[in-house]
């Protein structure tokens, strides 16, 4: 389900240590943290189903949450279950997998759906399956939360130019994502940050709505 550019660089990155080194070296840890407490914002509790886990790095900016991570590369998982089992379970899957997604929608309903750093490296069909999976899993007034990499006209050349060069191949401006996201979701909620890393980079956050009030976190 996901598309990367392959070599180099971007190869190294798929070994879980590499890509932690290369996160310390770029401040996402700082990045992390503002997207958990100014973005998705969960509450101790709350059940959260977290797409493309990775190797789980936003588990230690949660709360006691009760936390369901999948992502489609073992190393990522075995590493988050290696590291955090005790917070949270880990499942390897492809998104695109009838199995998986028909599990997901069982196990649910979940108060957040997060997809971090995760909708660039899907084609346009991949994000509405996302949105759809998502939205078929969240409780009414659920919310789905993502972070991405994002072109605009006014940002840095050295900024579209690491844009460019991003492991991910479908990195979009804010009008791209939106328009895939609201076909499912209606219009959501739209940050755009400059200043979450060391380096020259442009995110764009969106936090989406599921139809119906928001109710109590299930504890």
């Amino acid at each position: 389900m996901t598309s990367e550019r392959s070599g180099g660089l971007r190869g190294l990155l798929r070994i879980p240590s590499a890509y932690a080194a290369f996160d310390r070296l770029v401040g996402a840890a700082r990045a992390r943290r503002v997207f958990v407490e100014e973005y998705l914002r969960p509450q101790a509790g709350e059940r959260l189903l977290d797409l493309g886990c990775g190797p789980a790095s936003l588990v230690p900016f949660l709360p006691d949450v009760e936390y369901l991570g999948v992502d489609h590369q073992p190393a990522y998982v075995e590493t988050a279950r290696s590291r955090y089992g005790d917070r949270g379970e880990f499942r390897v899957g492809s998104l695109g997998a009838p199995g998986l997604e028909r599990e997901l929608r069982e196990r649910g309903p979940f108060g957040l759906v997060v997809a971090f750093g995760v909708l660039h490296h899907l084609d346009d069909a991949a994000c509405r399956a996302l949105f759809s999976l998502a939205l078929a899993c969240l409780r009414p007034g659920g919310r789905l939360v993502t972070y991405d990499g994002c072109f605009g006209p006014d940002q840095s050349r050295a900024a579209r130019w690491l844009l460019e060069r991003d492991r991910g191949v479908h990195v979009r401006d804010q009008g791209g994502y939106l328009r895939l996201v609201d076909e499912a979701f209606g219009s959501p909620r739209a940050a755009v940050r400059d200043d979450l890393l060391r380096i020259p980079y442009r995110h764009l956050i969106l936090e989406c709505q599921a139809p119906g009030p928001p109710a109590a976190p299930r504890r």
